[in-house]
């Protein structure tokens, strides 16, 4: 196993993180551009795990994997989301902290 597959494995981490990240922010405010980008974030999750399992278990096709999961990374960024933050530190941005815009229990139920 080379030291690639740890990148490779960091670069899985950080998908993973993003798309709960926007997952997290789109239960908050409910807006459809963070809705999109954690619903493309499963698969672009499922890609960057393809790409650490290419990685680890094959030495001829290292750079593969690893582009899978830069690729992964670079669709990731590309989803275009609406602006949640106007002020807020940089914490609050990177764990995905937005203010309610719903309140999800005074909603009527069927």
């Amino acid at each position: 196993m080379s030291y690639l597959a740890y990148v490779a494995g960091f670069g899985v981490a950080v998908t993973a993180f993003l798309w709960i990240r926007d997952l997290r922010i789109f239960s908050r405010t409910g807006l459809p551009g963070y809705r999109k980008a954690a619903y493309r974030g499963v698969l672009y999750t499922a890609l960057a795990l393809f790409g650490y399992f290419i990685t680890s278990m094959s030495t001829d096709w290292v750079f593969l994997g690893l582009g899978l999961v830069l690729l992964a990374l670079y669709l990731q960024g590309r989803v275009e989301r609406e602006r949640v933050w106007h002020g807020e530190g940089t914490i609050q941005r990177f764990f995905g902290s937005a203010e309610r815009t719903k309140d999800m229990s005074s909603r009527k139920r069927p």
